[in-house]
């Protein structure tokens, strides 16, 4: 009878020793459960975000468009900043478009330091060109190709028409 008074006294002390602990933990039980499941929610946030990100570096295959690209085109001297050709090149093709009501010597100027400016960032993205080498129609239709080239490198220029988007996939 001795062993079990004991051991009934010693557990009377232990449940009211921790009775403060258990309190807490019911006041609190909310709280507690409120930062597992936030805890929770930011894991499964931060997953989803790294397969989202690792699906779209498979989708477009990021090292493939810059693979081509010679970075030491990018350290010379003379070479004009590739934000300054972007810039030259959105504004030459403003007005390239808008040349309805301009003279034809002034529309063949624009053209001429467009395809400038185009070849240019060819030469600092690692794109081939043949502008130089064409004229008319030719030079037109491997304008476009490069426009499209350019664009998909990530230099997203002014479409052809007015009010018209370039797509290219």
């Amino acid at each position: 009878m001795e062993v079990g008074r004991g051991l009934l006294l010693v557990l009377a002390i232990l449940a009211v020793c921790s009775l403060p602990a258990l309190f807490a933990l019911i006041f609190c039980a909310d709280e507690i459960l409120d930062r597992v499941v936030c805890g929770w929610a930011e894991w499964r946030e931060q997953r989803r975000e790294r397969r989202a990100i690792a699906r779209l570096d498979r989708a477009v295959e990021a090292d493939a468009l810059t693979r081509n690209i010679d970075l030491t085109e990018l350290d010379r001297a003379d070479r004009r900043p590739l934000e300054q050709l972007a810039t030259d090149l959105r504004r030459l093709g403003g007005h390239r478009l808008a040349a309805v009501d301009r003279s034809v010597v002034w529309h063949g100027a624009v053209i001429d330091a467009y395809d400038e400016r185009l070849r240019a960032a060819c030469r600092a993205l690692g794109i081939t060109e043949h502008l130089a080498e064409l004229d008319g129609v030719d030079r037109e239709i491997e304008r476009v190709r490069v426009e499209g080239l350019v664009h998909a490198a990530g230099l997203p220029l002014p479409a052809a028409r007015p009010g018209h988007h370039q797509r290219h996939r």
